[in-house]
Order: structure tokens, then sequence, then C-alpha cells
């Protein structure tokens, strides 16, 4: 039977918000356990016929494009409601639907005592929805709107349990600080219209290959519209300057941390930035801080992981890392190896998140790797998929890593130039930070002499089938998912793989990478090699050496574990600040002055009245006195005014 792959499409994304409304809005008259199954088939449905039109789009050589209905018309502007899916569009397809899938099932196992489990469901499947929104889009508007849509779901997600206000604090730094980058997407937006006359991806991007590249005449105006929604990617992806709120964010359930802020909506901007490579590619001065931009953050957030205790905080900051490298993949013109190395991190970071998930279970909620060590017995089945992970983020043979992001590393020693080979070294010390971490993590968590009370160690047990089932497909797909990239051609020069979803103008520093010398692929990991080397020696044969470490660079360990200062610098300068402006305006200009002026004529008239009150004695020999005192006036002013 012939297969209707419109149909398909229209079925792909919108099965996980038909689930999410009917569990939402009946979430107080269906059960549990008829909620969890609802929103686990409708990401499943999505999941299957994601696989479907990969093969349909990837081995088939097809593009699927859909105009559902007419949005918005205004003049010769216009854009439709529509479903657009290319090789760039497939792979996504697959990152979300699988990952998105198997943190459903998790979640039944994890979110077991919630009493809110409905809810929490609904918002992970609106969330599935609003991200197959963003990555189906034919035009920027619609783009923005999955962009917005996934912007509210992680809000309401990350404040979930909004009885704690820890929570809530974080669900509102992350709507606010986003705002920030999305203000720079939406004027980018504009700016897109200005150039070309339209939102639509394929007009935009044959106009720009046609008439803006090489334009010195309207280099600055590429360049600004570049590097306004370079801002609105900086906001979701959270790199350097907009990434506070990354980490506050794993105040949300694990589960959320695994597929919004680690495998998903953080890859958003890594998304549009290769599906923007022909606007991209006509800036030099856009992708050099594109690049800039993305080494300083990998090699920072790098730093920051090092000290923390919070076992979700030190895989988020390495969440940031990470990104850092996909971004400067993009900057080199690398698109294809950032994009590839976005597909193995959704699934070694899924897999480490929700395996700390399993630990934090299994430690009745503790998340403090100082309070944890000696459990590797205890969960065995965890400790061997976050080994998985952890080999596969430190780019250890042959996992998935080890591919994807030494293919980056190597795009950007091709790509040489001043921000080339600065990525490159920079990625190359990040990846030593990235392997130490890890294992310390490792190390302290599962190793050593247990810290925490007797009482918890009691109560420490293996996860249950529902949340390890998950994990090990996770963990499948972090050793084999590289492998399978490679064998596909998604970082093969001239495979046709990706078609023309992805646009490079000038040499590709994917194929000068292939004819590199040796040590330039080998290095990257043999410095994550060294990396777990430091770390077993730091955590294992000499546990002393952190202390003394500590005790000689004190300075250097307050600055990363207070996380380089950003969190103050941005209180001294914006909320300190606001809340001075805002008082002002309360109560100097709004109470004082705009109040003022109609209660001030409002007292004056009071005072007046009361004054004239007294006069209204009641007696009529009062009354009589005063008409005969102004009888006097009137005759005393007539005789005056005639004489």
């Amino acid at each position: 039977m012939a297969i209707d792959y419109s149909i398909l499409a229209i079925i792909l994304v919108f099965s996980p918000l038909f689930m999410a409304a009917l569990v939402g809005l009946n979430s107080r008259r269906i059960s549990d356990s008829v909620a969890q199954f609802l929103t686990c088939l409708g990401v499943s449905i999505s999941a299957v016929a994601a696989a479907i039109m990969f093969h349909y789009v990837i081995i088939g050589g097809n593009i699927v494009h859909i105009a559902i209905a007419p949005w918005l018309e205004s003049g010769d502007f216009k854009a439709n409601w529509a479903i657009y899916i290319d090789p760039l569009t497939a792979v996504m397809l697959i990152v979300v639907t699988w990952v998105s899938a198997l943190v459903h099932i998790y979640s039944v196992g994890y979110m077991s005592h919630d009493a809110h489990k409905p809810r929490f469901m609904a918002y992970l499947s609106l969330f599935t929805f609003c991200m197959l929104m963003l990555v189906t889009a034919d035009n920027f508007a619609q783009l923005f709107f999955g962009w917005e849509g996934v912007g509210l779901s992680s809000y309401l997600l990350i404040g979930f349990w909004y009885t704690k206000a820890s929570a809530n604090n974080a669900a509102i730094k992350a709507f606010l600080v986003n705002r920030v980058g999305d203000l720079g997407f939406a004027l980018g937006i504009f700016s897109v219209y200005i150039l070309c006359e339209s939102i639509e991806f394929t007009r935009v991007f044959s106009y720009a290959r046609e008439y803006l590249y090489g334009s010195e005449e309207l280099e600055g105006m590429v360049t600004m519209t570049c590097l306004l929604l370079f801002i609105g990617c900086m906001g979701k992806s959270a790199q350097i300057g907009l990434h506070t709120w990354l980490p506050d964010a794993m105040e949300g359930p694990t589960p959320v941390s695994a597929l919004i802020h680690a495998a998903t909506m953080v890859t958003a901007g890594v998304f549009m930035l290769a599906r923007c490579s022909p606007l991209f590619e006509c800036s030099q001065t856009a992708l050099d801080v594109v690049t800039i931009v993305g080494a300083v953050t990998c090699i920072f957030a790098a730093s920051i992981a090092l000290v923390q205790n919070d076992i979700k905080r030190i895989i988020a900051y390495s969440t940031c890392s990470q990104l850092g490298y996909m971004f400067f993949a993009c900057g080199v013109s690398a698109y294809s190896a950032g994009i590839f190395h976005l597909m193995t991190h959704a699934f070694f970071k899924a897999l480490l998140f929700l395996g700390a998930g399993s630990v934090i279970h299994a430690m009745s909620d503790e998340q403090d790797i100082h309070k944890m060590g000696g459990i590797w017995r205890l969960i065995p089945a965890t400790y061997v998929m976050m080994w998985i992970g952890s080999l596969a983020l430190a780019g250890i043979y042959p996992f998935a890593g080890f591919y994807s992001k030494d293919m980056i590393l190597e795009a950007a020693y091709a790509h040489g130039q001043n921000t080339g080979t600065l990525a490159y070294w920079l990625g190359i010390i990040a990846a030593t930070m990235t392997a130490f971490y890890s294992w310390r993590l490792l190390f302290l968590s599962f190793h050593g002499t247990p810290r925490a009370s007797k009482e918890v160690m009691s109560h420490v047990h293996e996860s249950p089938l529902v949340m390890t089932i998950p994990l090990l497909l996770l963990a499948i797909g972090s050793v084999i998912s590289g492998w399978v990239g490679v064998r596909m051609g998604m970082i093969t020069p001239h495979s046709g793989f990706w078609r023309d979803s992805i646009y490079v103008a000038g040499h590709n520093p994917i194929e000068m990478a292939h004819h590199l010398e040796a040590w330039v692929g080998l290095l990257p990991m043999m410095v994550g090699i060294l990396g777990i080397l430091f770390a077993y020696a730091a955590y294992i044969s000499r546990p002393n050496l952190p202390a003394l470490l500590k005790a000689h660079m004190r300075w250097l360990h307050t600055t990363l574990l207070n996380k380089w200062y950003f969190d103050e610098l941005y209180d001294r300068l914006f909320v300190q600040n606001s809340r001075y402006l805002g008082s002002v305006l309360w109560k100097q200009t709004d109470a004082r002055w705009i109040d003022g002026i109609p209660n001030g004529a409002a007292a004056v008239s009071y005072r007046f009245a009361k004054v004239v009150s007294f006069i209204q004695s009641g007696y009529l020999f009062h009354y009589n006195f005063s008409m005969l005192l102004g009888l006097l006036f009137l005759i005393t002013w007539v005789v005056y005014r005639i004489y």
C-alpha cells in the first residue's frame, strides 16, 4: 500500500499536540496511567513517522513541502502555515521525536510519585509539538512561532514544581534572558524582509546566493541581519553572555533537563544557523563572530563545570560547552559537522541527564556529588550507562563523540585563519577539561567510600525497567550514531547527503579536514584520555590532591565556583538598577507627580470645603448676620465707586 507522505507529515507534527490538548484539558478527569499512555503514544507515533520520513527524504532523495493554510497576509507580505522537510529537517525530526519519546517513557517511572503527572506529560507533548513546528517551518514567521512555543513550554516545565521559589525564579530567569535573544531574532526577521522582500526560506536563500553574496554595497546590511539572527541563537542556545539561564533551569524535573536543555530546544540556535547558511555565507564578519563566541563559550563553560558539585549543573555546563563546539563549527562553515555533533550529542547528553536522574532517584533526591560515593555496585545498570555517556562525551573511540567532535576540531584547524586556529586550540583545551569533569562526576558519584547517611544508603536501588530501558536505547545511540552518520555520508564531502539544505560558498572545511596531518585528528582523543587520567589521579589514587590545589589556587576555585561572577555582574548592572529605577518611577514620578497633581487639587478642594462648612451652623440669626455683613459690604463698595 502506497504511503501518502503529506498525511504522514501532518500526523508526525500534530500527533503530540492532539495528545497534549486531550490530556491537558482533561487532566482532572483522566487517570495518571491513561494520561501517560496517551502522551507516550502520541510522541511514539511521531517517532515512527519520522523514521519513515527520514528514509523517504534521505534515501529516496525527496522533499516534502505542504502548504496547510494561509497564515499572514498584508499587501505583498505573505506567509503560509506549512510543513517543509528536507535532509536538514529530517535529521532534526529523528533527534526530536526519538529523544522525546524516550524521555516520555522515562518520565513514567521518574515522576511516579508526583501528584500532577497528567499536567507534566501534557507539557512535554506540547513542547514536542512546538519543536516540530520549529524544525518543519518553511518561513521565518513560523519558525519564530515554534521558537516562542518552545520558550513557553520551557517556562512551564522549569517552573513545574511551582511551590518551590527556586523553580519559579529559574523559570522567570529563563524567560527573561531568552526575551533578550528573541528581540534580536525578531529584528533579524524584519531585516531579512527589508533585504529580500520575503521571509520564505526558498526565496530568501535564493536571493542571498544570487544577489547578496559578494555584494559590497549591501555587506553592512547583511552583516547586521546575520548578527541580529545570531543574537536569537545565543539566547536559545545559551552562549556566553546569554547563558546564565541554563544552569538555573536544572530546578525543573530531570526529564525536562534531558529533553529541553540538552537534546532539543537548546540546539534550535545551531539548527537556525545551518538553515540560514546561505545568508551567513554572505558575511565573513558574522561568521567570525559566531566562531569566536562559540569557541569562548566552549572553554568558558567547561572551566565552570570543573568545580561544580550539583550533578545536574555539571552536565548543564557541559551542554553549554558542547553547544560552543557546534557554534564554532558553523562559524568556520562546517555546518554539517555542527549538525552531526548536534545529533550525536543529543543521544549521549540525554543519556547523561537521565542517568543522573536515575542516580538522584536512587539517592533519595540528593544531587550533591560530594554526598554520594560507593554506589556503583548498588546501581550497576545506571553506572554502565553513565560510563558510556561519559566516553562518548570525552570523544573516545569508537563512541559517537569521537566522530563528531573530532570532525569539528579538524574542520576548524583546516579552516585556518585566526578564528579557525583559535577555535581549534580552545576546543582542545576544553576537550581536556570535558574528560576531567566527566570522570570527576563518575568517581565522586559512584566510587570511594559512601558519604551519604546510612538511612539514604539503605534505600539506594536500581531504577525500574521503565527508566533503564530508555537509558539502554540512548546508550546504543551514544555508541553507534557516530558510526552510522559517517557511513551515511553526513560528514563526507560530495556525498549528497545534505543536498541543498546546507550551503557553503567557498572552500568546504569538511573536505579540507580529510587531508590534514594525522596528529590534528588524534590530539582530541589523546587529551581526552589525559583528562581521564588526571581525574583518576585526583579522585582515586591521590584523593588529597584536589584539596591541595584548592588551597594553592583558592582565588581561581572561588571564581569558577561562582561561575565567573556573571550572575553577580548582571545583578549589579541590571537587576539592582532596574529596581532602583522602578522605585524612583513609582515613589517620585507616579506617587508624587502623576498622582500628586489630581490628588493635590482634590486636597485643596477638601480643605476649602471644610473651612466653608463652619459657616453652615444651622442657626437663623447666624445666616441673617452673614446677609447683613454682605449687604453692608455691597453698599460700601457701591458708595466707594460713586464718590
